[in-house]
């Protein structure tokens, strides 16, 4: 039996493949975005469900997992169909389980993201086209080796640099480094981000200032080292990784403007944490700090017995806010509507407020996943470097 599972695994791209090319869309859907080639599933009806659709003959059960998971059901062609709930505008990670076995979806296409390759879906948001391609310059998403001193290992890093570098030599551009979440890596921006289009569209509308942006691989370690996570070692590491290595190699091959007003700082969950300590424990080398839905604050099974203190992690925030107002150009903090980490960012925001502490607080619809940081990329970059 488990052969044959194997096997069924093996030659399931094709079949699918060529079964559902074969098949007509419901009326009023549309092929989801992501999906590889022709395929018209997954396929995105007016309402926002979404119907998944694949071939697997020999298998006795077949679930797709979207955050939830929803039971196939095999028609007299031996097709698998499933439609599920409406689903949240943004993009989603999800995955066919066959007989207990969770593969890639050969329809759609393939991202890093919850720590293994996985497919997903992009489900447009009415209205919203911020992140779409236009008619407008465009600038480019390099890709980039550097040897670490840190981790002694050759790593991977891209690099956003903006309409009109190539051609005028002699300018020089504000940075801005933004980092990935946990379970993702530096591909992440630069996929499922869309950082290039945010970019390429602000940039054409005059709302942002042209940048470089350098989408580093934020999980670092040393040799021997097991700390991860939200502790000193683990942020000591990132901090050397980024200010030590990745800064000088964009400052030695790229035309970068230096100094801490021209250079930015900004990431999501994971590097939302990472941005919190590293750019505020280094106002010196960053005056603009990003920090988008970090579970840093609470919402992630921190208990009261834990609170959260940023005095502790970032002397003198709270008892002396003035210093960081006068060092700080832009610091920001956001986090999704539906996310369980808004009730502690809130509190934490009103406590900054409330000791005089200069701090932008966006919100928007959304829970833990990347429309909401997109949004919140396109919000920040906006602020910046003017």
């Amino acid at each position: 039996m488990k052969h044959n599972i194997i096997l069924a695994l093996i030659i399931l791209p094709c079949v699918f493949l060529s079964s559902i090319a074969s098949g007509q869309l419901p009326k009023g859907g549309m092929p989801a975005p992501t999906n590889i080639r022709k395929n018209e599933c997954p396929c995105i009806l007016p309402d926002l469900r979404v119907i998944f659709r694949t071939d697997a003959p020999d298998a006795g059960k077949v679930q797709i997992d979207l955050g939830k998971l929803y039971d196939m059901q095999k028609d007299e062609t031996e097709i698998w169909t499933v439609t599920t709930e409406p689903q949240v505008p943004g993009f989603h990670y999800y995955s066919l389980v066959i007989d207990g076995y969770k593969v890639a979806d050969p329809a759609s296409e393939s991202f890093y993201g919850m720590g293994r390759m996985a497919s997903a879906i992009d489900i447009p948001e009415a209205g919203v086209e911020f992140y779409t391609i236009k008619d407008v310059p465009h600038g480019d998403i390099r890709s980039k080796q550097y040897f670490s001193k840190t981790t002694g290992t050759w790593r991977h890093v891209n690099i956003y640099t903006p309409p009109g570098y190539e051609t005028n030599h002699k300018k020089k551009y504000p940075v801005l480094y933004i980092q990935h979440g946990g379970g993702e890596d530096e591909r992440g921006w630069a996929q499922q981000g869309k950082t290039n289009i945010i970019l390429d569209n602000l940039i054409a509308d005059g709302k942002a200032v042209p940048m470089l942006v350098v989408i580093a691989n934020g999980n670092a370690q040393k040799p021997g080292m097991t700390a991860r996570g939200y502790n000193d070692e683990a942020m000591a590491v990132f901090k050397e990784e980024l200010i030590e290595n990745v800064m000088p190699f964009i400052e030695r091959n790229f035309r970068v403007k230096t100094g801490a007003k021209n250079t930015a700082l900004a990431g999501l969950s994971m590097g939302g944490g990472q941005s919190f300590f590293t750019g505020l424990r280094n106002t010196d080398v960053f005056a603009n700090v990003g920090v988008f839905s970090t579970g840093l604050f609470g919402g992630i099974g921190r208990g009261s017995s834990d609170p959260f203190d940023p005095e502790k992690i970032v002397p003198g925030i709270l008892t002396s806010p003035e210093s960081f107002n006068k060092k700080l150009d832009v610091f920001y903090i956001s986090v999704g509507e539906q996310d369980q980490r808004i009730e502690h960012t809130k509190k934490l925001i009103e406590t900054f407020k409330s000791k005089g502490l200069d701090v932008i607080f966006a919100s928007f619809p959304g829970g833990h996943e990347w429309q909401v940081w997109r949004k919140s990329l396109h919000d920040f970059a906006q602020k910046l470097f003017k």
